[in-house]
């Protein structure tokens, strides 16, 4: 199975789970409700984002390597805000890749509708736009005890082909030379010990190396790269780094999790550096249908741990500063 980068694989939510009322002749009301309401939209959202990965799963499809089948990509496959030029990032992303499938849409650039307003463009008519989640940070209790807590607000985002009177932009056209060197840099800024040897990748959390066989052992040198991103992402988690330690979240089950994050990193990642690369997964289905069956929010604390591998490791050799997340205008 190919990973999501030029040839890309796509989380599949094809259901209408991830789109909103069609847009109105004239501008959208904002948005209105209770808490209530909002907590029932998200908890639909879990579930039904959920249910749609569990029924791609037991039919026996990984949803997030499918291949890209109703039109070639132009451009970065990696969703991108059209009018920050931020990536979304955590659940965002396979729903997004979702939406893109479902469309036909090439280019993977979304927006708001104000922010297509704000641009001097219009939204069509009738277009349904993706509903995407947000963590935005709030400061509540006195002075003294002043904390953080997370909201979680959800939008609606259009691609840039629902929009009529934007600029067109030419795509960076990156070539597979300029691919594959790109990724070994961004592997050699990481500073891991990789060890080369022996048929099976891995890492060894105890000894903190990863294994990996000669390149010449894979179909081709993306596939290598795309495998040595997964253990990259197992690497992340040790108490030096990212501390990601999922037995309380998910018990027993924290192994099945674990590689889930993994998966998805280096699905995140080589939609990042253009890597059409082998995922895997093979050997976890069974076990993430179960988690997924028995947790609709596991798949989302998933993605959000991924992203969060995904930032750690870009840091090494990018700037990733300018792309914390934003609440969307």
């Amino acid at each position: 199975a190919d990973c999501p980068a030029t040839s890309a694989g796509h989380l599949l939510l094809t259901v209408q789970l991830s789109r909103s009322s069609p847009v109105p002749s004239g501008p959208p009301s904002r948005e209105v409700g209770s808490t209530e309401e909002r907590s029932l939209k998200l908890a639909n959202l879990y579930a039904q984002v959920t249910n749609k990965i569990v029924t791609e799963l037991e039919s026996g499809a990984v949803p997030w390597t499918r291949p890209w089948r109703n039109t070639a990509p132009v451009g970065s496959v990696m969703p991108h805000n059209a009018a920050t030029n931020r990536p979304y990032s955590g659940i965002n992303i396979p729903i997004l890749w979702g939406a893109a499938l479902t469309g036909g849409y090439d280019r993977h650039l979304w927006m708001t509708y104000k922010q297509a307003l704000a641009a001097g463009a219009q939204v069509r008519g009738g277009e349904h736009g993706t509903i995407v989640v947000f963590t935005k940070k709030l400061k509540v209790g006195e002075k003294e005890e002043e904390h953080l807590v997370s909201m979680l607000r959800t939008y609606t985002v259009f691609n840039v082909a629902q929009i009529d009177g934007l600029p067109q932009k030419e795509p960076v056209i990156i070539t597979e030379v300029e691919r594959i060197t790109a990724v070994e840099a961004f592997v050699k800024a990481t500073d891991a010990e990789i060890k080369t040897g022996g048929n099976q990748p891995m890492y060894v959390p105890s000894l903190d190396y990863v294994v990996m066989p000669p390149a010449g052992a894979f179909r081709t040198v993306e596939h290598f790269y795309a495998t040595e991103l997964h253990e990259l992402a197992h690497w992340t988690a040790a108490e030096k780094r990212l501390n990601r330690d999922l037995k309380n979240r998910f018990g027993t089950k924290a192994y099945a999790a674990e590689e889930l994050v993994a998966e998805l990193t280096a699905a995140f990642l080589c939609a990042h550096l253009g890597i059409r690369g082998e995922l895997r997964h093979a050997g976890y289905i069974a076990d993430w249908i179960r988690l997924l069956k028995e947790d609709d929010r596991a798949v989302f604390m998933a993605a959000s741990k991924a992203s969060q591998a995904a930032e750690f490791l870009r840091a090494f050799s990018e700037d990733t500063s300018a792309e914390e997340n934003e609440l969307p205008t």
